[in-house]
């Protein structure tokens, strides 16, 4: 049988902190949620791989060391109200549900959600929902939010969802231009958000953040 909490340690200590990932909430974090139950059952030999896992045709988890490094730019607080955009099956929502203090997850793909919810559930994960709908709407309702994760590839963010940032809040996204790809964070001041890049990665584009043709004549 794998010891997959050995596994976790070793990409703790292989993947993660070589990274410069120094925060010991994320770490505590990476530690304690079993990344192997959030992926498909014939992919959990390969959930702590140095490499994305694919969860559904276009979705993927992404690696554990640009979960950590976006994790650790995100300065997630006990206090903060957090919602997460595209959690797949909730390897990153259990995550942001250790290290703050509630979790919105919104979720468009039904059967995702659903795989998310049972996870979550099983894992006794009780300060983190799982809403079902479009992921480019974010949950109106439930902001404003202290920060917002999108742990997938974007080419644009939407301003319904910028809207739901609080003032001084934070949102991170990994922005992609063409096949060159990097993390940004955004904080709020004033009304508007400001980015500053993080560091390079790549990811799939969601649903709904594709950028919109432009019409020349």
């Amino acid at each position: 049988m794998a010891d997959f909490a050995e596994r976790r340690r070793t990409m703790v200590d292989t993947q993660v902190r070589p990274s410069d990932v120094t925060s010991f909430t994320v770490i505590d974090a990476m530690l304690a949620v079993p990344r192997e139950v959030f992926v498909p059952p014939a992919a959990r030999d390969l959930a702590y791989v140095g490499g994305p896992v694919a969860l559904s045709a276009g979705r993927q988890l992404m690696e554990p060391r640009t979960i950590a490094k976006m994790l650790s730019a995100l300065e997630i607080t006990p206090r903060d109200l957090v919602l997460e955009i595209g959690p797949g099956t909730g390897y990153t929502t259990a995550l942001l549900a250790r290290m703050a203090d509630a979790v919105v997850a919104v979720e468009e793909d039904e059967a995702l959600a659903r795989d998310a919810e049972a996870a979550l559930l099983a894992q006794g994960v009780d300060n983190a929902a799982v809403l079902t709908g479009p992921l480019a709407e974010g949950s109106r309702r439930n902001g404003p939010y202290d920060a917002i994760a999108i742990f997938a590839g974007v080419e644009q963010i939407p301003q319904v969802l910028l809207d739901q940032v609080k003032e001084g809040g934070r949102i991170i996204a990994v922005f992609l231009q063409g096949q060159l790809g990097e993390v940004r964070l955004g904080v709020k001041t004033h009304g508007l958000v400001t980015w500053r890049m993080e560091f390079n990665a790549t990811a799939p584009v969601l649903s709904g953040f594709a950028e919109t043709p432009s019409f020349v004549f």
